[in-house]
């Protein structure tokens, strides 16, 4: 599938003898890896330079080392031609970086203008001189775009207005080069392209932006340039108008796209869920009709609030329906709690895996047996650990979890694992049918590539899978069938001969619904 975007603006000043950073040959290694091995790259004033790899490809060590979280065992970084030492975010912040990480770092209990000038705050007298505050934050606030009081706490707002607020806090440190971490990767579409509208005003006022995404489609859009890393080593450099998706993923993972998906023809199976009339609390005046069947993977496309998620949660029994009937392999279902869909053999792999899909503080073992506990108990109290580690070492080793043991607390694997975590967590049940919800959300294009290996997979040994995703290629490439919702409903099927990106488009703006 090829999608069509639209070009940036260009640069307001192209790369030329003295860049504005320059980094050569950074190097940084942690106990048992390399980090960073050999690194150099350049940044333009005003370019927009995206930086592109794997999960460990050294993307967020090479970020904390130019951001002065973390120094260098080897290497020199120049800024407009003088060799500098970043030796903290002070040093870096003082000439002109600022980094904006993927998990905000806002205190939601402060207003915004105390976020704003975080341990830079104006005084008078001795004083804290709060109007001062509020009246300069009010310009750095318009500056992204956003009309809100700066003494309003940051809890109020969305989490796009959030990383608004982020940037606008890098704007205040006046930052030259603003190094954004995955910036859209928990926004709706609107809010993400407000953010595409921010980043090509501040190219236009000189600001260099390095970016960091695993949505290779945004990164087409936006990027000057592409700089890709494979572990740890620079896998390659594409100019502007040699950006395109099949050749960034080539230079990250060294395969043709085409090798990513890869779905066996499924198999007549008899039908595990169906669905007639089922009423959501989020649209109490639509109904919603399904049926899947034994070894379909389908998918569920639709619109930002279209009642994607809501329908799943349904069916998992995290909410109550308000009408409808459910039938699991024929037989009435009534789910009041998650623990009835279970029994049944629905399991959901929910959209936000850290709040809702793991236990973060927690190993890998404890996450991964958690769901099984009940059955593994022997005598209804004693923990059978033999069963326990059996399941983990089968969990680990059949999704090819990268940790060097069970006992790895999960808040320290990359997101592709944690994903995995999740995924293996209810493997160990069994299920009849596996609802996921975005389960490729977040995690680099190797990952990516093993889920839909295993979702292949596991409907072709008779599961049904049935999940949500807002990227398109996916849906087309990965499903038998797709279900397109439109504001609470089902707007219409699309078979897999059928699907393109403009036919679930259509159905999913309602424009054939």
């Amino acid at each position: 599938m090829t999608t069509t975007f639209s070009q940036p603006e260009p640069a307001a000043e192209r790369v030329t003898s003295v860049p504005i950073l320059d980094c050569r040959n950074l190097s940084k290694a942690f106990p048992g890896v390399q980090a960073l091995d050999d690194v150099s790259f350049h940044l333009g004033k005003g370019e927009v330079l995206a930086v592109i790899g794997e999960n460990g490809a050294g993307k967020s060590t090479l970020m904390k080392v130019l951001a002065g979280v973390q120094t260098p065992d080897r290497g020199e970084i120049h800024l407009d031609g003088k060799a500098v030492h970043l030796d903290s975010v002070l040093a870096a912040q003082k000439h002109g970086i600022a980094l904006i990480h993927q998990e905000l770092n806002l205190l939601d209990n402060l207003d915004v203008a105390s976020n704003l000038f975080l341990g830079r705050e104006k005084t008078r007298f001795g004083m804290l001189d709060q109007a001062a505050m509020n009246a300069d934050a009010v310009s750095y606030l318009q500056r992204v775009g956003l009309q809100i009081s700066p003494s309003d706490r940051v809890s109020k707002f969305s989490i796009g207005q959030q990383q608004l607020i982020e940037i606008a806090k890098a704007l205040s440190i006046n930052a030259r080069i603003l190094i954004m971490d995955e910036p859209s990767s928990s926004l709706p579409a609107a809010e993400t392209n407000r953010l595409f509208e921010i980043v090509r005003q501040l190219k236009s006022e000189g600001v260099s932006i390095i970016y960091i995404s695993h949505r290779l489609g945004e990164v087409k859009e936006l990027a000057d340039r592409v700089f890709v890393m494979r572990d740890g080593k620079p896998a390659g450099t594409l100019q502007r108008d040699e950006i395109s998706h099949e050749r960034m993923v080539s230079l990250m993972v060294g395969r043709n796209i085409k090798q990513f998906y890869s779905r066996t023809p499924p198999k007549e199976g008899s039908a595990v869920l169906k669905v007639t009339d089922l009423v959501t609390p989020a649209y109490p005046e639509k109904k919603v009709s399904l049926e899947i069947r034994q070894g379909e993977v389908v998918g569920i496309a639709g619109l930002i609030g279209a009642g994607r998620t809501e329908l799943l949660r349904v069916l998992a029994g995290v909410d109550l329906p308000l009408g409808g009937t459910v039938e699991v392999d024929g037989k009435p279902s009534h789910f009041r709690h998650p623990r009835d869909a279970i029994r049944a053999g629905l399991m959901l792999v929910p959209e936000d895996r850290k709040d809702q899909g793991l236990m973060i503080e927690d190993s890998v073992a404890d996450n991964m047996t958690l769901p099984s506990l009940g059955n593994l108990a022997i005598g209804g109290i004693l923990q059978n650990r033999s069963e326990q580690r059996k399941i983990t070492v089968e969990g680990i080793s059949s999704l090819r979890i990268k940790t060097h043991t069970s006992k790895k607390i999960v808040k320290f694997l990359s997101g592709g694992n944690q994903q995995k975590v999740v995924i293996a967590k209810w493997l160990g049940m069994s299920p009849r049918l596996l609802l996921l919800d975005e389960p490729t959300r977040g995690i680099d294009i190797g990952a990516k590539e093993e889920i839909y290996s295993l979702m292949d997979q596991l409907a072709d040994d008779g599961m049904a899978i049935l999940f949500v995703s807002s990227d398109l290629e996916e849906v087309i490439n990965l499903a038998d069938r797709a279900l397109v919702m439109h504001e609470g409903r089902i707007a219409g099927e699309l078979g897999r001969d059928q699907l393109t990106e403009q036919a679930i488009m259509s159905l999913a703006t309602g424009q054939l619904a």
